[in-house]
């Protein structure tokens, strides 16, 4: 007999004389009723046995962890809190859990004992929630750019560019680390290597985007990248997936109109879709406020903050605005930041991004025209700005509790403003011709960003750490499983 996912037999629209349910015991208890979930659902369906025609053997059997199925009648339940319940027929244990062994008990874990356990923490409510939440995000990521006619584009994961200039990338090589080829110089002999020269894992695919969108016209990337940045906080993987679309003839206002539109869209989507797991997640989050001093409590339940974004338009301030406001606020002036802000050009960090989206705007915000020291070679120079104060048309989307969510720009057209840049910055003309050519041959406006997927995963369910939001974290000290 085919079984029926738990999902469709609580949806059910009436009693069945006969199903089947397969899946994991949550609990057993009064060696009576099993809750049963296969993840289809953050809901379990009860299933009653008739213990007294059940054999002790079996019986010992069902165990926390366990996988079984069972066939029975669904029926309406005489229990609080579901509307139907399996009584069951027949049972079949189709893997034991022992109980002395299995560390995902009916209990309250930590989440630093789930991240050890990351191969099986998926198997309690939390997980199971974040996760399929997770997936649905995925799919309404995809939707969002199809329905509006990019093209999905997978831009290399080994590259032998760095897209940021920042350096802080892995290394890719077939060179036996024993015995390396060396040049007369001594350094690595990189023309012996697999792929003739230096590669590493990408931490962007924008720049192989841009290529494609001045073909393709608006393109968007969703894939895997790593950082081998030594950042051991709760906001940073070494491995994590971007989003980027890059929009031939779109300028900074559209590219910010685009991210707003995208952000609103997938919000929209996962309220509509998954109501269930993301009010359970809503409750866990008030409960673990209730430990934290009032002044650390979130002003918003979790769903309140998702419908606040969708209801309200995210503020634009400029940079220079921005440096103004942080100068001049109290935490600032009273030495609370920890990185003070004492003139323009100034890096701003999480706590100041914080401080603008939760304490003085009270609203999503899309700081603008960053100066151009402080952002990559790619983003289009400002034509009227002063020397010394030179901005780039950057944006940055900042979210409560986060901070930074998004980052993007309109790149830099210009073939010969382009070249200069990456001179200053003693960026390798040669190995980017290629990326030059889409300046040397009908070079036009375009714009994109790039949304870093646990972040949009982070806001949604409320987590407060991004290694709880990914399936396996990768993190400096850290590649288990």
């Amino acid at each position: 007999m085919k079984h029926t996912k738990v999902k469709e037999l609580l949806n059910s629209a009436s009693t069945l004389p006969e199903v089947n349910a397969k899946g994991w015991v949550r609990t057993f208890r009064n060696n009576q009723f099993i809750a049963l979930n296969d993840g289809s659902t953050i809901n379990n369906i009860q299933c009653v046995v008739d213990f007294e025609n059940t054999s002790d053997e079996i019986l010992k059997r069902i165990t926390t962890g366990a996988a079984v199925s069972v066939v029975g009648a669904l029926v309406e339940s005489k229990g609080a809190g579901q509307k139907y319940e399996i009584q069951v027929s027949s049972l079949e244990i189709l893997g034991d859990s022992d109980p002395e062994k299995f560390p995902m008990q009916p209990k309250k874990h930590s989440l630093e004992f789930l991240r050890e356990n990351a191969h099986l923490r998926v198997r309690t409510n939390a997980f199971g929630a974040i996760m399929r939440i997770r997936s649905v995000l995925s799919f309404a990521v995809h939707s969002y750019f199809q329905e509006k006619g990019f093209v999905y584009v997978n831009t290399p994961i080994i590259t032998g560019s760095d897209a940021e200039g920042a350096g802080e990338m892995f290394k890719v090589t077939a060179l036996p680390f024993d015995n390396t080829p060396r040049t007369e110089d001594g350094s690595v002999n990189y023309k012996e290597d697999f792929f003739g020269k230096e590669t590493n894992l990408t931490v962007s695919g924008q720049l192989e985007g841009e290529t494609f969108a001045m073909a393709l016209g608006q393109i968007y990337t969703f894939g895997p990248t790593f950082r081998a940045e030594n950042s051991n906080t709760s906001r940073h993987l070494a491995e994590f997936w971007m989003i980027e679309p890059e929009v031939a003839f779109n300028d900074l206002n559209d590219n910010m109109d685009l991210a707003e539109d995208f952000i609103q869209y997938v919000i929209k989507y996962v309220l509509e879709k998954c109501p269930e797991d993301l009010k359970f997640l809503e409750g866990r989050l008030l409960e673990e406020e209730k430990s934290k001093p009032q002044a650390e409590r979130s002003e918003m339940a979790l769903l309140e903050k998702l419908d606040f974004v969708l209801k309200n338009n995210f503020k634009r301030v400029s940079y220079t605005e921005a440096i103004d406001i942080l100068r001049n606020c109290t935490p600032n002036k009273k030495k609370k930041f920890n990185y003070i802000i004492n003139e323009w050009g100034a890096d701003l960090q999480s706590e100041h991004e914080r401080y603008l989206v939760e304490k003085h705007f009270k609203c999503p915000v899309i700081l603008f025209d960053y100066p151009a020291n402080i952002k990559a070679f790619y983003m289009r120079l400002n034509d009227d700005t002063e020397p010394g104060k030179e901005t780039v048309r950057a944006m940055d989307i900042l979210f409560p509790g986060i901070g930074e969510i998004v980052g993007g720009s309109q790149r830099e057209e210009r073939f010969d403003v382009l070249v200069e840049k990456m001179k200053a910055l003693n960026i390798n003309e040669e190995e980017l011709s290629w990326y030059l050519d889409t300046r040397r041959f009908g070079s036009a406006v375009h714009s994109g960003f790039g949304l870093g997927f646990e972040r949009l995963v982070l806001f949604v369910t409320g987590m407060s750490n991004i290694r709880d939001v990914i399936p396996f974290p990768r993190t400096p000290g850290s590649a288990e499983f």
